[in-house]
């Protein structure tokens, strides 16, 4: 029996043998970074000249929800990303920015914590970033050539 045989339905979907693909993959992830890099850097740059809320709450939003269409991209393509590096990178990051209105003294750097966090991830070599931790034999890397 082969490996995609034992594996069930819910398996194949969230994880399939190969990514799947999204028209305008790279463009879109482009566009969306780009736009979560200005927000992020707004936001941290406002949090650093102590701004007050009302005016870095809608950067906040802004790289609340670039993040999450980034994120969405690669869910698209496999769940194996929550397994991956990066992706173990993007769930430490949201723990991170929950954590912000607890510790809201040290909301900066936290926030340069979140901004190292995603700088070494994003620029680690792809053998580092696709590395899978958990479940190695069941999941397949999110690693595709472009």
């Amino acid at each position: 029996m082969s490996t995609t045989q034992n594996r069930s339905r819910l398996q194949t979907i969230l994880f399939p043998d190969k990514p799947r693909d999204l028209p305008f993959r790279i463009t879109i992830r482009i566009f969306f970074r780009s736009l979560h890099i200005l927000a992020i850097g707004v936001l941290l740059g406002g949090h650093v000249f102590n701004q007050p809320i009302s005016i870095l709450e809608p950067w906040l939003w802004a790289a609340v929800i670039t993040g999450s269409i980034i994120l969405l991209t690669d869910l698209h393509s496999s769940f194996a990303v929550l397994f991956e590096l990066r992706g173990i990178a993007i769930l430490l990051k949201i723990t991170m920015l929950l954590l912000i209105p607890v510790f809201w003294e040290q909301r900066v750097a936290i926030l340069v914590v979140i901004l190292f966090i995603g700088a070494i991830s994003s620029h680690l070599p792809k053998r580092y970033r696709h590395r899978i931790f958990i479940l190695k034999k069941d999941i397949h890397s999110n690693h595709r050539n472009s």
